[in-house]
């Protein structure tokens, strides 16, 4: 029998304490933000039936990168790749119940079969918020304003992304009556205009060529990928709806003081369910300069399910590229672990130390005791690389006095100090670390 491998299946990661304790923070922060906007916590199953993927998905995320098998009742199955099927599909189940605006958010793990690279993983975390049941711009700039409010509760600021707006109705407008093309070679430019940023501007312009023969089809396209803001667009596409719209969404972003937010006319978005407004945001560090997530308006999908159709708009942020971006620009705050305090016990004092650790914990302190019965410095160092930031070490002496020796594992300064004394300290340094972060986050360093 081969040896076992440590390693995660390719793709996945394994999150240690300290890996976790990054997750649990940018989890806090989606949830704290989107709640203060009124948006209520949904779950969904992993699993769903193939169909579900297969009526809006696109070909590509269903036939290539999609964990699919058949079940033990010879139903074809598939592990979740995104989220807006299944909430779709709940909101269908439930549409003549639910309360409109629909508010919904969930922050769940995802699995496609693609190749792993930086900031792309085959599992991955995201946060979905959609709000369900509102037509126009003003569904559209809350969940952009939102998604903003989301990077700025990290610290971020104006100058490390912009977000970039366009319109799926525009884009079909643009390739259907200003291109002329047809819808073969609508799919083809969508696509390559999808991915102008990851390849070199000659090679997209021998693929645009290879699309489109007319040379001047081709120099329209050169125009129009130049253009920065929807007032350049030419007059044949000045009174369309997606224009109309687009107007006033950047009239809203100004409102709401949005200085970042740019009109993108190659923004494409992946998924073909998009109906409308579209938008991403990029991070502009040098180091990882990319797109980090983005989100639209889909109006279409939960009318697939035999109801009426149901106006919706929502976006989804990664957890990976969250980091990359909170890394790349030093806002990740020092995250330390929920445990407190570390107890020693000296000799053979274990019952009483017990007797201590459950007073803590009924005191609301986090206490971790070592029970093992080595000796003490094997003890002190397990608790050193546990990063628990105190010490407390109990014995006979100690247990008879009710005064304990309390360490701090950073400073290594010990006192005499009484058992209400330390959960004082304790609880005072809880304050004091929340304060700290917040400085360590918003800080300029």
């Amino acid at each position: 029998m081969a040896n076992l491998t440590t390693q995660p299946y390719k793709g996945t990661r394994d999150y240690y304490p300290e890996d976790k304790r990054v997750q649990n923070y940018i989890f806090d922060t989606w949830r704290r933000i989107v709640e203060r906007y009124g948006y209520q916590e949904y779950g969904a199953p992993m699993v769903e039936s193939m169909d579900l993927f297969l009526a809006k998905s696109g070909d590509e995320l269903v036939n290539e990168q999609t964990y699919s098998f058949t079940d033990r009742g010879d139903r074809t199955v598939a592990i979740r790749p995104e989220m807006t099927p299944s909430i779709s599909r709940m909101v269908a189940a439930r549409r003549q119940e639910l309360g409109y605006p629909a508010r919904l958010y969930s922050i769940a793990n995802f699995m496609r079969y693609e190749r792993p690279q930086r900031g792309r993983e085959r599992e991955f975390w995201q946060l979905n918020a959609d709000i369900f049941g509102v037509e126009g711009a003003l569904a559209d700039a809350e969940i952009v304003e939102m998604a903003d409010e989301v990077m700025k509760a990290f610290g971020a600021k104006e100058d490390m992304y912009v977000i970039r707006v366009n319109h799926r109705g525009l884009i079909d407008q643009l390739m259907s009556k200003y291109l002329g093309l047809d819808k073969t070679q609508a799919n083809k430019l969508i696509k390559l205009l999808d991915k102008k940023d990851k390849i070199t501007a000659d090679e997209f312009a021998n693929a645009a060529h290879d699309i489109v023969a007319n040379k001047q089809t081709l120099a329209k396209l050169s125009t129009l990928v130049k253009m920065k803001t929807v007032d350049e667009l030419p007059e044949e596409l000045a009174g369309s709806d997606g224009v109309k719209q687009l107007k006033e969404l950047f009239r809203l972003f100004s409102k709401a003081k949005m200085t970042n937010v740019k009109f993108d006319i190659t923004l494409m978005r992946g998924f073909d369910y998009y109906t409308g407004m579209v938008f991403e945001i990029f991070d502009l560090h040098p180091d990882n300069n990319r797109a980090m997530f983005g989100g639209g308006r889909y109006d279409g999908l939960v009318g697939l399910f035999g109801v009426d159709p149901v106006a919706t708009v929502g976006f989804a942020p990664g957890l990976t590229p969250t980091e990359l971006f909170l890394r790349s620009h030093k806002l990740l705050p020092k995250l330390r672990p929920s445990t407190e305090v570390g107890i020693i016990v000296v000799d053979d004092s274990m019952t009483q130390a017990l007797d201590i650790v459950r007073q803590l914990r009924g005191e609301g302190v986090n206490v971790a005791i070592d029970t093992t019965g080595r000796k003490i410095d094997k003890q002190i160092k397990s608790v050193v690389k546990s990063s628990i930031p105190y010490i407390v070490f109990v014995g006979a002496d100690e247990v008879r006095e009710e005064i304990y020796t309390f360490k701090d594992v950073a400073t290594t300064d010990e006192q005499k100090m009484s058992l209400e004394r330390i959960i004082s300290r304790v609880k005072d340094h809880r304050v004091k670390r929340e304060i700290v972060d917040d400085d360590d986050l918003f800080s300029e360093d």
